[in-house]
C-alpha cells in the first residue's frame, strides 16, 4: 500500500469513498444530503493536507491532517479519516493513522486530537485506543446516530 498526498485527479474516487459514508449519517457529522461539491470542499477544506492510500490504481482510503486550532492550539494536529466501503477490515485505516501521526510528527505538531468521534463506531474507538489515544473527553448525547438516537461523542487524545 502506498500513501501520498491527494491530486485533483483523485476527487473521484475520493467522493465514491466520502459518499456512503456521509450518506449512512452513522460516523461523521455532516448532513447526509451533503453534495459531492460541498463534501469535496469539506474535506478539501482550507489547511487539510489530503492524503490517499491506495494499491495500484485503487483508492482504498483517505484522511486529512491539519491544525485542530490556530494561535495556542496550533501545536495540536487534527485529522479525519474514511475508508472504502470493499476495503473495511483490512488495516487501511490503521496504516492510515500510523501514516498521519509520522507526518504530524514531521510537521512540528506535538498532539493530535480526534474531536467527536461517534461512541457507536466501536471499531474505531477500539483502532484509535490501540494506536495510543485515549478518551479525554464525553459528549453526552452530542450526535444523533440514524439509528441509534442520540449517542455520545468522544474527544481522543494523544501525544506525540
Amino acid at each position: 500500500m502506498n500513501i501520498r498526498p491527494a491530486t485533483p485527479e483523485d476527487e473521484p474516487r475520493i467522493w465514491a469513498i466520502l459518499e456512503p459514508t456521509i450518506r449512512a449519517g452513522e460516523t461523521y457529522p455532516l448532513p447526509r444530503d451533503l453534495s459531492r461539491e460541498e463534501s469535496l470542499a469539506y474535506w478539501f477544506g482550507s489547511g487539510h493536507n489530503v492524503m490517499v492510500a491506495e494499491e495500484g490504481e485503487e483508492v482504498l482510503g483517505t484522511y486529512y491532517l491539519k491544525a485542530n486550532n490556530r494561535g495556542g492550539g496550533a501545536h495540536v494536529a487534527n485529522c479525519g479519516y474514511m475508508t472504502a466501503v470493499a476495503a473495511r477490515g483490512r488495516g487501511i485505516a490503521r496504516a492510515m493513522c500510523m501514516h498521519s501521526l509520522e507526518e504530524a510528527r514531521k510537521r512540528k505538531f506535538r498532539a493530535m486530537q480526534f474531536n467527536f468521534v461517534v461512541s457507536t463506531n466501536s471499531a474505531a474507538v477500539h483502532l484509535w485506543q490501540d494506536c495510543g489515544f485515549r478518551i479525554a473527553g464525553r459528549l453526552p448525547g452530542a450526535f444523533e446516530h440514524p439509528k441509534e438516537g442520540l449517542v455520545d461523542a468522544l474527544v481522543m487524545y494523544r501525544t506525540l
